[in-house]
């Protein structure tokens, strides 16, 4: 690499390749016990192992309280009965006593101080689960369906989902001597700057990559918001046989406030591949955006930015000449909606699965409502498998029909409900974490959003609405991570307590919404919905839902008064 260019690189991108194993100092720094947190050159290469370096923000001004936030890798969102209870002891012994399940099927441990970090990680590790690569700029977290109800065709597309996790996990031996041995990576300075990854090469990705695979006609996984998305393909005479894939490319969630050059994006159609060659299609499009992806500037360096400005057909054609075959025409599918289910249902096999809504995704315990002791007490007595949602909800899978009688009533005596969980408003909800630990916060959600739901829903009743089905998402900050961007109704935090409103995302989660009012204080919110609710009680057309209701009423509006103001 010439200096010239190699001036023009960002300085996480000649961080990479100053130490491409990415060790930096974290062994040293995690042996010295007078050390409370890392450098800031590490806390780039900590993300790689699933770490993030955090304080509380509620209590800087009596001086930074750091700690840590840890996150799983886990495919599919799958969980054992065995890990999870291994988990559950982890968020006690060494974080803040909850699980956190995020909008990628995965868990995070919140609070961990430095003292506890090698242990938290190792205990994973020791319960066969690691944290390497999910978070970084790697592949992150695969996502697949979590419902079991149907049946092979669901074991096929996870198991597919694994391969294609375990295909692209980074190679570094440093995460394994760090966190699992305890000791530095035995490498001298020339022999770390000389280690290049098999698959991701010396300075790894440009920025983060987002998988998941989706089966229709339930679009759960946000399968267009993704990097790279498989839209599974059954066979119309045998729908348990898996003919293959449609594969999708360039979608992505983050954005800057004030800056036009950064936006969300849904991802473009590739072409249809055969379950065999998943694997091969997904390390094209990586390595193809590896190659081409911006590292001058990380607000510009996303795959779907490649997507928006080189199109489709240059891309697909630097896929196939990676993957060594072309792709086939895309099939003809159709996803029709989001949403986890709730309750006891019957899988195909006969067992049964409980759908869980868990508020925010946080796993604990109150007064009240002991969720986190009763998914802990039922893994003990009874073994299912637990599946994180991507809306971060949980479901118990491969329950026995013996069985769930005992763990109804387990969970009732632990103040939880089977039936009637909560309204759709909040089953199809979804927030960030934010305040007080993210350090991109700009403005609350996981702690301001309960309370907002109850406006809402208050409102909604108000117009006999209550019971619609709508898709509401918040995020402190814009980068999006409960993706509110393909929300019917989004709040992105702006500023403390300012939020802008977005509205008119799809029902299923294949349009982006727009944005509808900036700066608007957290307790103007509902004020300022309320107009356009009322519009869609009295304008819609049958059961239009309130984002194709917004597509066609109030986008039309939008543009005609802001051509008028041109």
């Amino acid at each position: 690499m010439s200096p010239s260019l190699n001036a023009q690189l960002s300085k996480n991108e000649l961080l990479k390749l100053a130490d491409p194993t990415l060790a930096g100092t974290l062994a040293e720094t995690l042996a010295d016990p007078a050390a409370d947190h890392i450098c800031e050159d590490d806390e780039q290469f900590i993300k790689f192992h699933g770490i993030y370096q955090q304080d509380d923000r509620d209590l800087r001004k009596t001086g930074k309280k750091y700690m840590f936030m840890i996150r799983a890798r886990l495919p599919a969102g799958v969980v054992p009965a065995a890990q999870y209870i291994a988990f559950d002891k982890l968020a006690t012994a060494y974080g803040n006593d909850t699980l956190r399940i995020t909008s990628r099927q995965s868990l995070q441990w919140h609070g961990v101080v430095k003292s506890g970090l090698r242990a938290l990680v190792k205990g994973l590790n020791d319960a066969l689960i690691t944290t390497i690569a999910a978070c970084g700029d790697v592949n992150r977290n695969v996502m697949a369906p979590p419902t079991p109800s149907q049946g092979v065709l669901s074991d096929l597309v996870i198991a597919d989902a694994r391969r294609v996790s375990d295909a692209l996990i980074p190679e570094t031996r440093a995460y394994h001597e760090i966190w699992v041995n305890g000791q530095a990576l035995n490498l001298s300075t020339e022999e770390k700057q000389a280690f290049e990854d098999p698959l991701y090469g010396k300075q790894y990705l440009p920025r983060k990559f987002k998988t998941a695979f989706a089966i229709p006609p339930l679009n759960d996984t946000d399968v267009y918001s993704n990097c790279l998305g498989f839209v599974a393909i059954a066979d119309p005479a045998d729908p348990t046989r898996l003919l293959g894939y449609n594969v999708l490319a360039g979608g992505g969630q983050g954005m800057s406030h004030g800056n036009a050059a950064t936006y969300p994006r849904v991802a473009d159609d590739l072409g249809f591949v055969t379950p065999d060659k998943v694997v091969d299609v997904a390390k094209a499009v990586l390595t193809a955006y590896r190659d081409s992806g911006d590292r001058t500037n990380r607000k510009h360096a996303r795959l779907k930015y490649v997507l928006a400005e080189r199109g489709v057909e240059w891309f697909r054609a630097e896929v196939e000449k990676r993957a060594g075959f072309s792709l086939e025409p895309t099939r003809p599918v159709e996803l029709t909606r989001q949403g986890d289910l709730f309750g006891w249902h019957k899988q195909s096999d006969g067992r049964w699965f409980l759908g869980l809504y868990v508020e925010t995704g946080r796993i604990h315990d109150t007064a009240k409502y002991r969720l986190k002791s009763a998914l802990r007490q039922v893994a003990e007595l009874y073994a299912p498998e637990y599946r994180l949602t991507p809306t971060q909800n949980l479901l118990m899978a491969n329950v026995s029909s013996e069985h769930k009688y005992a763990i109804t009533a387990l969970l009732a005596e632990h103040g939880i409900q089977v039936e009637r969980q909560a309204r759709s408003l909040r089953l199809n909800s979804m927030a960030c974490v934010s305040l007080p630990t993210c350090g991109l916060a700009l403005a609350e959600s996981e702690r301001f959003f309960p309370g907002l739901l109850d406006r809402l829903e208050g409102a909604l009743g108000q117009l006999g609405l209550q019971e619609e089905d709508l898709i509401i998402r918040m995020t402190g900050c814009p980068n999006g991570c409960a993706r509110p961007y393909m929300a019917e109704i989004g709040f992105v935090g702006r500023a403390p307590n300012k939020y802008n409103i977005l509205l008119g995302g799809g029902g299923d989660l294949q349009r982006l919404n727009r944005d509808y009012r900036s700066s608007v204080k957290g307790e103007d919110l509902v004020t300022e919905l309320l107009p356009v609710l009322t519009r869609w009680k009295n304008e819609r057309i049958g059961h239009e839902r309130f984002g194709d209701f917004v597509a066609r009423v109030i986008w039309p509006e939008q543009d005609a008064a802001k051509a008028l103001s041109a």
